[in-house]
């Protein structure tokens, strides 16, 4: 069975960009939130990029052709901004963590 015809890769897929569509709407109003909501919020899009790393690393980790050029699209598409997909999530870490600052400097 080719990778991207798994029921599990294609509803893990499904899940993560819902999960990331809804977090992103939700975030439009990050700013109005209280102390609890910014900490939830920081820690369900903690979780997502968990996921969204176990999910890449199915893909970097599979002998399948379709998902080894999905990786490869990817690092190309992240290298015309400079970047690797390592260092895109150091970044959205470093986001995070900058949040997580600023949420404990607000006290």
């Amino acid at each position: 069975m080719a990778f991207f015809e798994s029921e599990i890769v294609q509803e893990e897929a499904r899940r993560l960009f819902n999960d990331y569509q809804e977090l992103m709407k939700l975030g439009a109003d990050y700013g109005k939130f209280d102390r609890e909501g910014k900490k939830l919020f920081i820690s369900t899009m903690e979780a997502l990029m968990g996921r969204y790393r176990v999910f890449m690393k199915r893909f970097e980790l599979s002998e399948d052709f379709q998902a080894k050029m999905t990786v490869e699209q990817l690092r190309t598409q992240l290298g015309q901004f400079g970047i690797t997909p390592e260092q895109m999530f150091e970044q959205m870490n470093s986001t995070l963590e900058r949040m997580k600052t600023q949420l404990d400097q607000s006290d």
